[in-house]
């Protein structure tokens, strides 16, 4: 089923995919702990699934999305 969802709500959503997309293309923070690191990747990436799952998208570029999640 669809979500009733307004174009300003996407965007926000978009927005925040991006955020994600943008902080693992960064790399690795020079003070950050390859654990920490690990973790963070994990929990971005799989925001990034979520949201490539959603049924909402227009005219969204996704292919950041799905380049980063990989």
């Amino acid at each position: 089923m669809s979500e009733t969802i307004t174009p300003t709500e996407i965007a926000q959503h978009y927005s925040a995919a991006m955020d994600s997309v943008n902080l693992i293309n960064a790399g690795k923070p020079e003070l950050m702990t390859a654990e920490d690191w690990a973790d963070t990747l994990k929990r971005n990436k799989d925001h990034l699934l979520i949201m490539l799952a959603k049924d909402y998208w227009t005219t969204e570029n996704l292919t950041p999305l799905r380049t980063a999640s990989i």
